[in-house]
């Protein structure tokens, strides 16, 4: 039979690492598959040394969810190729999503430990959507978080986001748009991903247009001509300050101003993108074109934007690719998934946690709340306290924190306020959340990233913000801790 089905992302059941299959079919034979249990989606470390990640991929996982169910054809595929038994093709036949889920919405600034995904319910269930729950938001949060960089280097000036053709694959380049839109991009060069999430589209010329015409003016005139209003032109195909700069100004003179009509803008796509767009813009302005707009592209990312604006660039707006849609400094987000509660048949929640020689894999165990506390005074986030789930929260009475790993150090809060992170997206397997627009999201993330210090918005060496545990939380981790020193 023919398996070729990768284009119908309508059903992504079969997306998952082949271990939760045969766990599955594991647990459903030794008659624990209807076991309750609770597992967190949460990640170790902010990439790059950043001090924070913003939350993204909420959308895809609630699709990804809603259409859960195994089709013929893959029941055919996994009981002739790997042998599964009547029982487990006839389990995954009958699928029925009962989870109940929880999720921090997108655009929320997140923190390493902190369970960005909740997930409540049987244990075949709660396992098989470990990888593509993983990779949803895993790939999203990466590419916001870094565009979250990236658009505060920018210091307000536009960045658009331009890597379509470099990103690993399809998926990734549609997505990972949409997450950098989410988190402030002012748009993409993806006509797919504007077309399907209603994103603005930027583009303009590439150098083969350039090239394709006999001069380069030729080449200006004609696109200025078809574009009057929005004429933009590449400027470097050949010699930027010798010939692009003065042919745009010849454009601007003798094609759109007898038409009524303004150059837009100049792109620069390579050399020093400093001393050019300075001589550029002295150029433009002497030629009576101050309105003219400079955007420059070419492998940037946060440094060198930073830089840029740092020795005097005169740049307007940004386009920027390969290293915005794959983070390329660090590629890798690193999200987890681990189980950490079972119920039993009375419904009490045994804790379970992971126990590591590495401290960084040790795993914090109870279905849990995350509360976030606000200074009441600048509305700045203070921390964050991972707490047991119906813990009663804190209402304005000081309130100690302390590290989990070193305890001694501590702090008390004061004149704040709370929320919970955490909000319910799916009880028993039926969707409750309202998923918000992308513009709503876009502008919740920018109040979000207002809500930081700056010094934990740094690119190197942020201030860490405060995520711990409540006294109740660390108590049952710590006496888990201890116990296993003496089995």
């Amino acid at each position: 039979m023919d398996y070729g089905m990768w284009n119908d992302r309508t059903n992504m059941s079969m997306l998952t690492d082949f271990y939760e299959l045969t766990m599955a079919n594991g647990y459903l034979d030794n008659g624990c598959g209807d076991t309750i249990v609770y597992f967190d989606a949460f990640f170790r470390n902010v990439p790059e040394g950043g001090g924070y990640a913003v939350m993204a991929g909420v959308e895809q996982v609630i699709d990804y969810l809603s259409n859960l169910h195994f089709s013929e054809m893959d029941l055919e595929f996994l009981k002739t190729n790997y042998h599964f038994g009547d029982k487990f093709i006839e389990y995954l036949r009958n699928f029925e999503f009962t989870c109940d889920v929880w999720a921090i919405p997108e655009g929320t600034v997140v923190f390493p430990r902190e369970p960005l995904v909740k997930v409540r319910g049987p244990i075949i269930q709660a396992q098989l959507l470990e990888t593509a729950l993983l990779c949803t938001i895993n790939h999203q949060t990466l590419i916001a978080t870094k565009t979250a960089r990236i658009v505060r280097a920018a210091e307000g000036r536009p960045v658009m986001e331009f890597g379509a053709r470099r990103a690993q694959g399809f998926d990734a380049s549609v997505l990972g748009a949409r997450a950098a839109y989410i988190a402030g991009a002012a748009g993409t060069s993806c006509t797919i991903c504007g077309q399907q999430f209603n994103i603005p589209l930027s583009g303009t010329m590439a150098h083969s247009w350039v090239m394709l015409f006999d001069t380069e003016f030729d080449a200006f005139k004609a696109y200025s001509l078809t574009y009057p209003d929005g004429a933009l032109l590449l400027v470097d195909t050949y010699d930027v300050l010798r010939s692009g700069i003065p042919n745009a100004i010849r454009c601007a003179k003798e094609v759109l101003e007898p038409m009524g009509k303004r150059l837009k803008g100049i792109r620069i796509d390579s050399g020093d993108l400093t001393y050019m767009t300075q001589q550029a813009r002295k150029m433009l302005d002497e030629a009576g074109l101050t309105d003219c707009k400079i955007t420059v592209s070419n492998a940037l990312d946060e440094y060198l934007i930073r830089d840029l604006i740092n020795q005097g660039a005169c740049i307007d707006s940004f386009g920027v690719g390969e290293r915005l849609i794959t983070s390329k400094a660090e590629p890798v987000f690193g999200g987890v998934y681990k189980i950490a509660a079972v119920e039993d048949k009375d419904g009490n929640i045994i804790p379970k946690m992971k126990i590591s020689d590495s401290i960084g894999k040790v795993t914090n165990p109870c279905n849990k709340e995350i509360i976030r506390f606000y200074d009441k005074a600048t509305g700045k986030a203070l921390a964050d306290v991972l707490m047991v789930a119906g813990e009663e929260i804190p209402a304005g009475e000081p309130y100690e924190i302390f590290d989990p790993n070193v305890t001694w150090k501590s702090k008390v809060l004061e004149n704040y306020t709370t929320r919970k992170l955490l909000v319910p997206i799916f009880e028993h397997g039926k969707l409750v959340y309202e998923k918000p627009s992308i513009a709503e999201i876009r502008a919740y993330c920018t109040k979000e990233l207002d809500s930081l210090w700056d010094s934990v918005k740094r690119f190197e060496n942020p201030h860490d913000y405060y995520v711990d545990l409540s006294p109740k939380l660390w108590k049952i981790k710590d006496d888990i801790l201890r116990s296993y020193k003496h089995r």
